[in-house]
Formats: C-alpha cells, structure tokens, sequence
C-alpha cells in the first residue's frame, strides 16, 4: 500500500511562538486575516493580543468570536458572512479544535461553496480553498496539523468526518503558553485526546513508518508528562511537552487515520454533547480491549511506549499491561463513564442502533485491528455505559 504523507507547509513550535504570527502572515503574504475564536479566548484578552500582533505588521484583520463547541451546519453561517464582509484572504483558527474545526470549514466553504454534507467522507476534498493557520490553545485535539475537520449535521445529528488538503493548515503555531490556563477537567480531555491519537495512529490499518515514529514519539512522552500537567497545571515542563505530544499524534492520525474509538465516539458527542476528548476517553479502555487480539504486537508497543511495560515482556503481557494502564490512567484523571456523567440509559439505549450505524458509515471502524460488525459496536455501546 502506498501511504500518503502530508504535514503543514511549516510550522513554528516553543513557547513565545505565538509571537511569530506576524512574521507568518508575511511570508504568507496574506493581508485581510479573519480570527476565527470564541467567546472564552476574547474574555481572556488572547483575541485582542493576536489582532495587535496582526496589525503590528500592517495586515487589516477581522474578528469572528462566535465558534461553538462542536460547530454544526448552522453555526458555520456566521463565519461565512463574517468572512465574505471582510474579503479575507486567509482563515486564523485560534483556541481548541472546535474553533479550529470551524476555521477549516470556513476556509473550504468561503472559495469552493456548497454545504459541509458535500465534503462528508469517503470524498477527500483537496480543491480551492482559503490558506488556514491554526494557532491551538488546547493539548489533544492536534487540528494545527490534520486534513480533518468535524462538523455536526443539525438535521441528522450526525457528526460528519470531512477530510482532504484542503482541510491542511498550511501553517500552524504551536505555542504551549497558551495551554498554562486549562482547568484540569480540560487538560485530562485532551491528553486522553491526544493518547487516542497516537494509540489509534499506530495500530490503524493505514499505518506506515512516518506515522509510526510520530505515534511512539507521541505515546512516550504522554505517558510521561499526562498525570504531571493534570496534577499541577503550572507544570512548564509538562504543558511543554503535551503540547509538542499533541501536534506530533495530530500528525500521525492525519496521516493513518484513526480507528473504532473514533468512529464510535463521534455519534456520543453528536447526540448527548459530550466534548470529543471526553467521549474518546469514555471508549478508549473497552474498545482496546476488544481490539487487541487484531494486532496484539502493536498494541504491547504501545504499553512499552508508554512505560506500561518492560522491553523484556512478552506481548501477550505487555498487552494485558496496556489495558491495565489505561484503565488506571482514566481513574486517576476522573473519567466518568456515559451514565455518571449523566446521559439518561433509555435515550441511550434508544439511539444504540442508530450510533452503531453512523459509527460504521464514517469509515473508521474499518481501520480497527478488529473490523467490528454493527451488532459488536452496539454491544460495546452496551459496555461502556
């Protein structure tokens, strides 16, 4: 199988990076920037530090502020106005993956037209499009470094995988300052995020040796430096190296793809608005488990990787150390399980069959070690509540 590897044009990572925005607009030679953020990163006054940075080196910047978590079809209309207005030349996608979902959205939709249905996977768009910088304020979703966005059909409440290039950052700051304020809920979301990434990166069936190397990397150092940045969020060290965790797992899955944990976790956060890190977290232990057994060498590197493990374990243990690990690594972090964290049995049990369905239409489970049917996915749905 011939992998195709894509990664940002280029990217500008440490602390302080931020800094550096004016210079990327430069070189970009981009002029009429739209700031697409939310309302949180303008109460903090982050918003306002990056339109100073922007007009510093004489760019005409706009603000867009009104992203949603988990943007929909509806939420993306004011961006496209706000766009249109400004006759932006180029899409700034600032703050978690939810803003830098919609700023790739709006980057698509502003030159090519048409609804976000249109790009809905198994096509991979790589048409016109607006350049898109991401600038993530979060340590897990790995957007600055994906040809992926994530947008919620309101009519179906299906949450649609739209992949292609077109959906590339062409450049992304990678700036861990900006993740010194995330609460600790927050941090353990996006560190599982980035964990999933990485776990998912390596054992999916589009693996390759780019992918690999991204994917261990990533793992080693989540392993490491999670639980510290949870702990103490004032930990430089620790938000330093989850930042540069996080970018390296975005790569690895935007260039393998991810696998059953998020082909199931999408239609949980569609229908009960669980915030995609949370919902990964929520799966991630039982769908390891049923998974193993498809590439159980993978999945004991990934305990070794993560200091689960010893290099002189067999992989039969190493696996078993694996799941051992990740339970005791959502425990630590407060994971809640769909029923303690308050999603009625009956409407989940109602909507089994149809998130089984929609779990199976993104394509994802297809990547899974273990090719689920729609009636183990449910089952599993069953498990985890």
């Amino acid at each position: 199988m011939v992998a195709n590897i894509s990664f940002p044009r280029f990217l500008k990572l440490g602390p302080g990076a931020v800094e550096e925005l004016g210079s990327v607009l430069i070189d970009l030679d981009v002029q009429r920037p739209l700031l697409v953020t939310d309302a949180f990163m303008v109460s903090t006054g982050a918003a306002e530090r990056l339109l100073k940075i922007i007009e510093a080196t004489g760019k005409e910047a706009a603000l867009f502020a009104e992203t949603v978590p988990d943007p929909t079809t509806d939420s993306l209309q004011a961006g496209l106005d706000a766009a249109a207005a400004h006759d932006a030349d180029a899409i700034i996608g600032f703050g978690g993956g939810s803003p830098m979902d919609t700023a790739k959205a709006l980057a698509v939709l502003s030159t090519q037209g048409g609804v976000m249905r249109d790009f809905k996977a198994p096509r991979l768009y790589a048409g016109p499009a607006l350049p898109i910088i991401a600038i993530p304020t979060t340590a897990g979703s790995g957007s600055e470094a994906t040809q992926f966005t994530i947008i919620t059909d309101v009519e179906s409440d299906e949450k649609m995988l739209c992949p292609g290039l077109s959906f590339l950052p062409i450049a992304s700051i990678v700036d861990s300052e900006l993740t010194m304020s995330m609460p600790p809920r927050l941090t353990a979301d996006t560190g599982v995020d980035a964990l999933t990434h990485a776990i998912e990166a390596y054992v999916s069936k589009k693996a390759n040796p780019i992918s690999d190397g991204l994917a261990l990397s990533a793992m080693r150092t989540i392993g490491k430096y999670l639980l510290r940045a949870y702990r103490d969020g004032s930990d430089r060290e620790a938000r330093e190296h989850m930042m540069h965790a996080s970018t390296q797992a975005g790569m690895a899955f935007s260039n393998a793809s991810v696998c059953l944990v998020h082909g199931m976790s999408r239609p949980i956060g569609a229908h009960f608005h669980v915030a995609h890190g949370l919902s990964n977290a929520m799966l991630l232990p039982a769908i390891t488990s049923f998974s193993i057994s498809g590439a159980q060498d993978r999945y004991a590197d990934c305990a070794r990787q993560l200091g689960a493990a010893e290099r002189t374990d067999s992989d039969d243990s190493a696996s078993k150390k694996l799941i051992e690990f990740i339970d005791t690594l959502c425990a630590d972090v407060e994971v809640p399980r769909p029923g303690t964290y308050g999603i009625d049995r009956a409407r989940w049990d109602e909507l089994i069959p149809l998130m089984a369905e929609q779990a199976l239409a993104s394509g994802s489970p297809s990547n899974n070690p273990v090719v689920p049917t729609a009636e183990e996915i449910a089952e599993l749905y069953r498990t985890v509540y």
